[in-house]
């Protein structure tokens, strides 16, 4: 008959087997955040715009919808504006837009737009194919940049009842100034940088 395990080995193997599931539960947490973020921006649910690939165009529909561009800065000395107002829409069709920031200020300021859309429900079929959102932007004082947006809404937009009625659809951005992960104001790295993604233009 076989000798029972000591007490301090049963401990000892508790102690390990909690570290391991304590370990294991701490990288679900943080792994559950870009998970989630992630899942959103695939299945556009919550109301999130989905992230659609540079594949070929889906079939084009004679049926349309108005996308109407709204602006916004919050506490950024920018001049922030859409190119055109308004786009009217085929489902299924590449659509590009451009948006125009203008540093208005004395110095170089970096910022970073976030967006928002409207209706809510229409989330899961209005996709975006390239976007400057959440990408940090650098203006020099009295610099203008040009940003494109490249954007399709899905056919079953006029399909689903929550969304067949609604005839517009409004993409919000707002430019903040940038921070860092700890929270600070993001540093100008050169006062004459070019914006990712924009064309510059120096105003006379």
């Amino acid at each position: 008959m076989s000798s029972p395990t000591s007490a301090p080995a049963r401990n000892a193997r508790l102690a390990s087997i909690c570290a391991a599931v304590f370990v294991v539960m701490v990288g679900a947490a943080f792994a559950a955040v870009p998970f989630y973020r992630a899942f959103c921006q695939a299945t556009g649910f919550n109301g999130a715009v989905r992230r659609a690939s540079a594949t070929a165009p889906d079939a084009v529909s004679d049926a349309t919808v108005v996308v109407r561009f709204d602006t916004n800065v919050h506490g950024i000395d920018w001049r922030f504006e859409p190119v055109q107002g308004s786009q009217t829409v085929h489902f299924g069709e590449n659509k590009l837009a451009f948006f125009r920031a203008t540093n208005i200020g004395r110095r170089a300021v970096t910022g970073r737009a976030i967006y928002n859309i409207l209706p809510e429900a229409a989330g899961p079929y209005f996709s975006k194919l390239e976007c400057f959102c959440f990408k940090n932007q650098t203006l020099a004082p009295g610099q203008s940049a040009e940003f494109p947006v490249v954007y399709k809404v899905d056919h079953r937009y006029a399909e689903d009842r929550d969304t067949r009625t609604q005839a517009e659809i409004t993409l919000s951005y707002t430019f903040f100034p940038a921070v860092t992960e700890t929270g600070k104001l993001a540093r100008t790295a050169s006062p004459a940088a070019s914006p990712l993604g924009g064309r510059s233009r120096a105003r006379l």
